[in-house]
């Protein structure tokens, strides 16, 4: 029973196309983001020379950013496995008390959503993150009594899109506190060139840039967008994928070249023609546009507020005056 527990909870090779992927294995292959890659590698050599694990890792951002590889690679660089389970995995405490007690020694484990732990399971990672014991009741009612079970030290890389959402007691216990923000197009165009090259597939430089530039600043979308090139590419008889090729793409996708697809622009629309431009309330859009709230929030709005096409405001949403212009409209 305690195998099928731990098989569908932790899988140490979480599929997401890790093995032999495109997503980098160590730092050193990781683009953009310098500042934290510094900062990453003296923490992990501290750790090594010690001999402990690591600090507890918080990483945060946007989705598609490098969240999950990252903590690949923290478990790389530490020479440790590497355990995952996402939070809505975790019902209930007993869940959790199976992955932690199958942990081994420096191991790394990575919860991902980890703003979506239910209360009760975040109240047993307190006592696993300070002080590698587990705190659970056993029985119900007056007979119920509490046991302290010795964990491994370990090392927890939580990942969330949404810190707003998480305890601050939860929050106070990571050690390491990292954030990831958009890339910019030169990173984007060189990660495109690397994950081209895994693919075995070739692009010009004129074909990154414009990919780079279309790929909303996110790696993830970059690399979806490339192999989407590549078909293109293959159906026309191209073995170069170049800025033709990806100009066509994006064309068939409907994504424009600031990287807005068909569900940003009717985003942006929907506040313009029902809402006078805004404000509006997110639970309005989400009806209007059908799409849950939190996709919303977390997917569409991060992006264009950064284009500034977008304002979050007490009131709700406002579409900009560069919105406006974005969609050739009058204001």
């Amino acid at each position: 029973m305690e195998s099928a527990i731990n098989d569908r909870f932790m899988n140490p090779n979480v599929p997401d196309e890790i093995a032999g992927s495109i997503r980098p294995k160590t730092l050193s292959d990781f683009i953009g983001h310098e500042s934290l890659k510094q900062n990453l590698s003296v923490f992990i050599s501290g750790a090594r020379a010690r001999g402990e694990p690591m600090d507890h890792v918080l990483l945060y951002g946007p989705p598609g950013l490098g969240k999950t590889t990252l903590a690949h690679i923290v478990a790389n660089e530490l020479g440790a496995n590497f355990r995952a389970t996402s939070a809505p995995m975790l019902t209930k405490q007993g869940d959790l008390a199976a992955i932690l007690t199958a942990l081994e020694p420096m191991d790394v484990l990575f919860i991902d959503e980890i703003h979506r732990l239910p209360t009760a399971i975040e109240e047993v990672l307190y006592s696993a993150m300070e002080d590698f014991k587990l705190d659970i009741m056993l029985g119900e009612g007056p007979s119920a009594k509490s046991v302290r079970i010795d964990l491994p030290p370990f090392t927890l890389v939580g990942a969330t899109t949404r810190t707003g959402l998480l305890s601050n007691p939860l929050r106070d216990r990571f050690g390491i506190d990292l954030r990831l923000s958009f890339y910019s197009p030169a990173d984007l165009a060189k990660i495109i060139r690397r994950s081209s090259g895994i693919l075995g597939t070739e692009i010009d430089e004129g074909g990154a840039l414009l990919l780079a530039k279309s790929s909303r600043g996110t790696p993830r979308i970059a690399n979806r967008l490339l192999k989407r090139a590549r078909d293109f590419a293959a159906a026309t008889g191209n073995s170069i994928i170049t800025e033709n090729v990806v100009r066509t793409t994006l064309e068939q996708l409907h994504i424009d070249s600031d990287g807005l697809d068909q569900v940003d622009r009717e985003y942006i629309n929907a506040i313009i023609m029902h809402y006078a431009g805004g404000p509006v309330g997110i639970d309005n859009l989400a009806a209007a546009l059908s799409e849950p709230a939190d996709t919303i929030e977390d997917v569409i709005e991060p992006y264009l507020m950064q284009l500034g096409l977008i304002q979050r405001t007490p009131r709700g949403r406002i579409v900009t005056d560069a919105g406006y212009k974005h969609m050739g409209l009058e204001k």
